[in-house]
């Protein structure tokens, strides 16, 4: 039976039809379409990993085939070329000899190697593709197309011939396509699949209203990774971080945040808690811990505003406020219905590191360790040297995670079938399986499903996991150093912090979110080349940190007076108003000025201070020397010296010039007084000689110009 029909993301109807019939389970495989050189008459395929055509190969949706049932396959046919692509021909073959270990099966689906002939099963005809898109051909073999095939894993290929581009060179697409079927009942293997639930804020604290607004909103990050998990026994490994996140915002907390977080609550999964960023636990038992590093509390950032406020007694005075009720650190924290005692570190560990978790935990619990830290094959539960572990199938969590997280269809089919191939093998000595996937924010919701659908088993629960009977195993890891270093120098920074923080009125407003930067530095998801990334980010951070406070460099001051202020600039480059005394040495004893000089520095920008001076000498040339400590007497910033040039005795010859400017004005004034009244009475003097004093002159009125003329 054959079928055709455009790609469009998803299992084509009939397929979807097939893979529902309960005799019809097949698992999935695919590889990248390797491209074999067409014949020299019509040209060579394109190299452009962007330009060329692809081929693909799923079986199944990553489930078993029973023996002696009906192959289900499809065949997918990309073409990102720019030229549309001919009709051909798909041959579909497998190799009846079966894949003998883990190692064959990769060397198959990597570099398409396997002993053995292949034959034929089908042939199905391929429809011309369009430039820029992709079809899907079903095939269907039945078991008398595949011959007796007992349980196992088989190499089944696709090739792709006869289909040729409409480019000027007309050329002929030979491709081949890797794939695997295993045969084996579906009641040989159960499969637990942990699947984390993190998410980082781009500030590395906690994530923002806006950040969840995005991550939760129906498209979101967050939102898919619950639609993918709800109603599949995928057991979940959630980071309290992210509840955290929501619960400090409480009534400002996004609509959608909260809906996100009352759903999470709601599942019924299997669930733990990882450590507040994911922090890794094997970190720090490799830095001599004594005990995991703590949550800080994160009360102290809590907005009262964003709370509701309790209703006073009615016994209480009728002057009683309401105050807001705000949540503990453990309630913020909480990661509801999550199982204790469970630890998630990355695999380079040794058994020391397993004691140094039950002291971690306070009594014996639970570590879940990848397969390749072990010696030869564990099974899923098993104890190294007393202690508890769920052992993770290192390769088939590897290709399940590269699985969820690409954009490509044939890649995530490709590592399906990888997966279902390594987990056949694994089984043979563990019927009960577990998978862990990878740290990861760019899962796709639909890839995660599918996975999901496929491997996860119902029957497979975390509790059930550690109390079945284990097996003994050895480690044969050892101990990182490189970030168990990074640490100890985190943890020196701390103390630093920890010390300048004091210049704060609530130092845990910069404690808090520097504890969580550095936990998220060390977490479990962060490749080598991240956290050497992250760590050098963190030294710079802290450096400008305990830089953010400093006296500016003074310029030469020039005082000619005995006394007067001295300006000082403090720089607060700190989000927040801190508290420093400023200290000031001048280098001349004859110099007085004020020792201390208490000061509020403003956040984000610079403060004037003026300190007291008074000279005892009246001119020279004096340093000050001034630095700024913490209300503790810690030390705040680098020493600056001022250079100060007094000038004490041009104020006296000031004085004394603008004292004799006043005493020539005086004089000058008098003079003119005096002249003035000497001239006035001259003047007098000489109108009383041309007119003789008369008594009764005065009594007359005086007489009109008019009637003098007449």
């Amino acid at each position: 039976m054959t079928a055709n029909s455009p790609r469009n993301g998803s299992r084509p109807r009939a397929r979807r039809l097939l893979s529902r019939l309960a005799a019809v389970l097949v698992v999935a495989g695919i590889a990248l379409g390797g491209t074999a050189p067409a014949s020299a008459a019509t040209g060579e395929p394109k190299a452009s990993a962007d330009d060329v055509v692809e081929l693909g190969i799923s079986t199944g949706s990553g489930a078993r085939m029973e023996p002696n049932g009906p192959m289900v396959s499809t065949i997918t046919i990309a073409n990102s070329t720019d030229d549309a692509l001919s009709a051909g021909s798909v041959d579909l073959e497998i190799n009846p000899t079966p894949l003998g270990d883990a190692a064959a099966l990769d060397s198959w689906l990597d570099d398409g190697s396997a002993a053995g002939d292949f034959r034929a099963v089908a042939t199905e005809p391929s429809p011309p593709v369009a430039a820029g898109e992709s079809i899907d051909v079903s095939s269907v073999a039945d078991a008398e197309d595949l011959g007796a095939l007992a349980p196992g894993v088989y190499a089944v290929r696709a090739r792709l011939t006869g289909a040729t581009t409409t480019d000027p060179e007309a050329t002929v697409w030979n491709l081949t396509a890797t794939s695997v079927l295993i045969v084996a009942p579906a009641s040989t293997q159960s499969v637990g699949v942990i699947v984390p639930i993190t998410a980082t804020p781009g500030d590395d604290v906690l994530l923002s209203a806006d950040e969840l607004a995005k991550l939760t909103a129906p498209n979101g990050m967050l939102t898919g990774q619950l639609d993918a998990v709800t109603d599949t026994p995928a057991i979940l490994a959630v980071d309290p971080a992210i509840p955290a996140a929501i619960r400090m915002l409480g009534t400002s907390a996004p609509a959608s945040a909260i809906a996100w977080l009352q759903r999470l609550e709601r599942l019924p999964n299997d669930r733990f808690a990882l450590q507040l960023g994911d922090a890794d636990p094997a970190t720090q038992a490799h830095a001599g811990q004594k005990s995991l590093l703590t949550a800080p509390d994160l009360t102290p950032l809590l907005q009262t505003t964003d709370f509701p406020s309790s209703t006073p007694a009615p016994t209480a005075p009728s002057t009683a406020t309401p105050t807001p009720v705000l949540p503990d650190n453990d309630a913020l924290t909480a990661v509801m219905g999550s199982q204790s005692g469970i630890l998630w570190p990355r695999g380079d560990l040794t058994s020391t590191d397993l004691a140094t978790f039950d002291g971690y935990l306070g009594g014996p619990g639970t570590t879940i360790v990848p397969s390749s830290s072990f010696e030869g094959n564990p099974g899923t539960h098993a104890v190294v040297d007393g202690h508890s572990v769920l052992v993770t199938d290192a390769a088939a969590s590897a290709r399940l995670s590269t699985a969820v997280t690409s954009t490509d269809p044939i890649t995530t089919d490709r590592e399906i079938a990888a997966a279902a191939g390594h987990l056949f093998f694994t089984s043979r000595t563990s019927p009960t399986l577990l998978v862990g996937l990878d740290r990861s924010q760019k899962r796709s919701p639909v890839a995660l499903r599918d996975v999901l659908s496929a491997f996860a088993s119902p029957g497979v629960r975390l509790a059930a996991l550690r109390t079945s009977p284990p097996a003994s195993a050895t480690l044969r890891t050892s101990a990182g150093t490189v970030r168990a270093g990074a640490l100890t120098a985190m943890l020196a920074d701390e103390q630093r912090l920890q010390a300048f923080s004091s210049i704060l009125d609530v130092p845990a407003l910069m404690l808090v979110p520097e504890r969580i930067r550095m936990l998220r530095t060390i977490a479990v998801g962060l490749s080598d080349a991240a956290f050497t990334t992250a760590t050098t980010d963190r030294v710079k951070h802290v450096q400008d940190l305990l830089g953010a406070v400093s006296i500016q460099r003074p310029k030469p001051v020039q005082l000619i007076a005995a006394s007067a202020p001295l300006p000082v600039w403090v720089r607060n480059d700190l989000p927040w108003n801190v508290n420093v005394s400023l200290h000031s040495t001048p280098s001349d004893p004859r110099l007085d000025i004020q020792e201390t000089t208490e000061i509020v520095a403003g956040r984000a920008s610079s403060t004037r201070v003026d300190v007291p001076i008074s000279a005892r000498v009246a001119s020279g040339e004096v340093q000050v020397d001034f630095r700024l400590t913490s209300p503790t007497g810690v030390a705040i910033g680098p020493a600056e010296t001022a250079d100060v040039t007094l000038r004490a005795d041009w104020e006296a010859i000031g004085l004394g010039i603008l004292g004799g400017v006043i005493g020539l004005l005086l004089v000058f004034g008098l003079i003119r007084t005096v002249r003035r009244r000497r001239a006035r009475a001259s003047i007098d003097g000489m109108g009383s000689e041309e007119h003789p004093a008369d008594d009764t002159r005065g009594d007359e009125a005086p007489t009109s110009p008019t009637k003098e003329n007449e």
